[in-house]
């Protein structure tokens, strides 16, 4: 996502509608269940991209339907997450792509974030370009001879250059470092969210078009629309510590979540579950495909996997 530092994969007013990724602001929001004393009720981040989302649908599901508990959902951009969970506005984030200016800040100085666990899934982020444009120029998935077909992604938005495919400025990304240290005759252009992202590119794949974007992996498009990797100069660590001189692919992250501290240790059975709280690529991808493809709601989303996965989820509770 977001991607996802990282990153990191959708912004309207319900979980049901949540499709785009740039999120509101949660300087001045807060739930009225945030770190309500003495209560049963849950405040989850919802990150703005689909695999977030499917995450907290299915937990929202279980701690409604298995543990009693009422749960409130927040839309919360990535940075401004932490933000809210170090304040008690939101209780959990249940999927970080990897911040750690805020984990040293929130995590390791002031200890008002815990550390959650691991999700599970494995994030990474990368450019990708269509599978059928890989057959017609097979060499096209190494960086080095980008420059070479930058003609065939030119668009009005990118001019003489390429068209490089972004989705929301608020996600964290290292294209334009890339772009510029790289010497690529490129354009990083921002489709706004993920969903215009996902348009934009089921668009050029239903016509058959050239397109060079920004993506990321978990994520259920993949199954619609195939696209193979481009291969950057390979990661290694630290070369990403500097924003400004990135010149290296993003690397493979485990993805990560994140509890109040105050709710960590007074939580009850809604915080044990939510750090039990594991899951597959598999799994969540087959969630993320009920609600973005198949248009069920969050909630009936989470219903129909939970069904079908009790060994799962039960050792969730235990």
């Amino acid at each position: 996502m977001r991607v996802r530092t990282l990153y990191s994969v959708a912004a309207v007013t319900s979980l049901a509608l949540l499709s785009g990724c740039g999120a509101a602001d949660m300087t001045k929001q807060a739930s009225p269940f945030a770190n309500a004393q003495g209560a049963k009720t849950v405040t989850l981040s919802v990150q703005s991209w689909v695999g977030a989302q499917a995450n907290v649908a299915v937990a929202q599901y279980l701690l409604e339907h298995k543990l009693g508990y009422r749960v409130d959902t927040v839309q919360v951009d990535e940075v401004p997450a932490w933000d809210a969970l170090s304040q008690g506005r939101v209780d959990a984030i249940l999927e970080d792509w990897g911040h750690p200016d805020q984990e040293k800040r929130y995590v390791d100085d002031k200890k008002t974030i815990t550390r959650a666990g691991g999700l599970g899934v494995t994030g990474h982020i990368g450019w990708y370009v269509p599978t059928y444009l890989v057959k017609q120029h097979p060499d096209i998935t190494n960086w080095k001879n980008l420059n070479k077909y930058s003609s065939l992604f030119r668009t009005a938005e990118s001019g003489s250059k390429g068209q490089l495919m972004d989705g929301s400025p608020s996600y964290v990304t290292n294209d334009k470092a890339l772009v510029t240290n790289l010497k690529l005759n490129y354009q990083v252009v921002f489709a706004g969210s993920e969903a215009a992202q996902i348009t934009q590119m089921k668009q050029f794949a239903k016509e058959k078009k050239p397109f060079l974007t920004y993506w990321y992996a978990p994520q259920w498009l993949f199954k619609k629309v195939p696209m193979t990797e481009v291969k950057l100069p390979a990661y290694k660590e630290g070369c990403d510590a500097d924003a400004a001189k990135v010149a290296c692919a993003y690397p493979h992250t485990p993805l990560q979540k994140y509890l109040n501290t105050d709710f960590a240790k007074r939580g009850g059975k809604a915080a044990a579950f939510l750090k039990k709280f594991k899951w597959t690529t598999e799994d969540q991808n087959e969630v993320s495909l009920m609600i973005a493809d198949q248009k069920l709601s969050p909630a009936d989303a989470a219903k129909k996997w939970v069904d079908s996965h009790p060994s799962t989820w039960k050792a969730w509770l235990s």
